[in-house]
């Protein structure tokens, strides 16, 4: 089963090749996803690699975590679940300027 690594503490000259490059030295790479700002479009400082199974993952952890890429120290780990963010429900298309639902909960009408 495909497993996804989160690649931390990565220089912002990293690229897709180095990454890939790196973690097929342990297995098959199937995938890799460096993050960006969506505002400004650069680098974050951290990727996503998914693999071609756990055990392999696991075996990129123990090689990678810790050790030198250019002049930063990896954090290599099994990636958690992306958390829910608070979602603002304010809408100005609804009346009142609260979309909570289609019934107006508390907005003026």
């Amino acid at each position: 089963m495909e497993t996804k690594l989160y690649v931390g503490n990565l220089s912002y000259e990293t690229t897709d090749y180095d990454l890939r490059s790196l973690f097929a030295q342990v297995g098959t790479v199937n995938e890799v996803t460096l993050i960006k700002d969506r505002d400004t479009g650069s680098f974050k400082g951290f990727a996503f690699v998914t693999m071609n199974s756990l055990e392999v993952a696991n075996k990129a952890i123990d090689w990678f975590n810790g050790k030198n890429l250019g002049s930063r120290k990896l954090k290599v780990n099994l990636a958690r679940p992306r958390e829910e963010r608070y979602q603002n429900n304010y809408d100005s298309s609804q009346p009142g300027g609260y979309g909570h639902n289609s019934q107006n909960q508390g907005g003026w009408r």
